[in-house]
Order: structure tokens, then C-alpha cells, then sequence
């Protein structure tokens, strides 16, 4: 199992900390797997700097995609809407 370290900005640090977000959409520019740790370090963007805050949360499912490879819509539809996250509990 990999130990993954990655930057968060604080509006969102906050909203894992509270139990609130139980979800994080992330470019897929690293390689991660069920059952790795992920340790988010609070980042603010304001100041450049990091604050000294971290998270540690194991990776469950993971979705990777592609929007021009998603069946469900067309590229109208994804380019006009959008996209959505839901979190399910």
C-alpha cells in the first residue's frame, strides 16, 4: 500500500475535517489504489504556504475517467452542464 501526500486548500480541509466531504475529485496525475493512504496537507493558496494541518484517510473506490470517453452524455450535454459529484452515505 502507497502513502500518498497531496496539497488541499483550507475551505475544503475544513468541510473533511468536519465529516462533511467524504469524497475528493483530483486530476488523475498520480497513481492511486484501493487501500493506500492519502495524507492531505493543508495548503493555502492566499499565501503560498502550507499551514501544518493534515488529514490521513485511506483510499476506497476510485473512478477514473475521461470526459470525451464517458458514455452517459454527449459532449454537448457534458460541455453545457457540467458535472456533479455525489456523495453517498
Amino acid at each position: 500500500m502507497a502513502v500518498i501526500k497531496k496539497k488541499i486548500w483550507p475551505e475544503y480541509f475544513d468541510a473533511i475535517e468536519s465529516g462533511r466531504k467524504t469524497f475528493e475529485l483530483r486530476l488523475d496525475d498520480f497513481d492511486a489504489s484501493e487501500g493506500d493512504t492519502l495524507i492531505l496537507e493543508e495548503w493555502d493558496p492566499k499565501i503560498k504556504k502550507y499551514s501544518g494541518r493534515t488529514i490521513e484517510k485511506k483510499v476506497g473506490f476510485i473512478y477514473k475517467f475521461r470526459p470525451e470517453k464517458i458514455p452517459f452524455w454527449s459532449k454537448e450535454e457534458m460541455q453545457g452542464q457540467g458535472f456533479q459529484i455525489i456523495s453517498l452515505k
